[in-house]
């Protein structure tokens, strides 16, 4: 199995814990008044945005209205995520 860049395995954990975000939040639509569940969330929320900001400042925007865009609209001009030199 080849070894992940940097790059790859900070999306990786940024993708499951946005999957964990996901499914927690379907739960707490069922159950909105779970402590566990909403400490959950809350714990998985705060390492998600620890995660994207941590991968925007390494790497650029993940989501297009993260992009700058002050100069010009780089979200069209660089690689997406997805395709940022990654094979």
């Amino acid at each position: 199995m080849p070894m992940l860049s940097e790059k790859q395995t900070l999306l990786r954990k940024l993708q499951s814990c946005g999957f964990a975000l996901l499914e927690a939040n379907l739960y707490l639509d069922s159950h909105p008044t779970c402590r566990m569940g909403l400490e959950y969330f809350r714990k998985h929320k705060q390492r998600y945005e620890e995660l994207e900001k941590e991968y925007t400042d390494k790497f650029g925007p993940l989501r297009a209205i993260d992009s700058p865009g002050t100069d010009k609209w780089e979200w069209v001009t660089s690689p997406f995520p997805w395709e940022r030199g990654e094979n």
